[in-house]
């Protein structure tokens, strides 16, 4: 019983880092659904083709940032998943759980890197329009 208890404390972080991973794919979902919307609002693609291309980057850059901080939810369910295996089965884990982690964490850098590059974009389009 103590090393489910030890389990228990040592996943509560990642399971907050959880909790921020989804609100950070409902963000960058959000972002990636208006860019949809005004690519399908352009009347004329033809008149604004600079913007399509734009638009077009922008999509590339959120579809890759969901699939980096996806990459990084999965990473930290199979932190917090070893965790309690390694305390219900009393194994020494680290050697698995400490990789994962990293992982981790490259991962969600990836995709904060990927959304900072696409506000970037966004601002780029703003000053184009003032």
């Amino acid at each position: 019983m103590h090393g489910l208890a030890r389990a228990i404390q040592l996943s509560v972080a990642p399971v907050f880092l959880l909790t921020a991973i989804a609100g950070l794919l409902g963000v960058i979902s959000n972002r990636l659904a208006r860019v949809l919307d005004r690519a399908r609002s352009l009347s004329d693609p033809a008149s604004d083709a600079q913007e399509l291309l734009l638009l077009r980057r922008r999509m590339g850059l959120l579809s890759r940032a969901i699939e980096s901080v996806t990459v990084t939810g999965v990473l930290v369910a199979l932190v917090v998943a070893v965790t309690f295996i390694s305390a219900i089965a009393v194994l020494d884990l680290a050697a698995i759980v400490v990789p994962l982690f990293v992982l981790a964490m490259l991962a969600l850098i990836l995709g904060l890197m990927l959304l900072l590059m696409d506000t970037r974009v966004a601002s780029r389009m703003m000053r184009r329009v003032f």
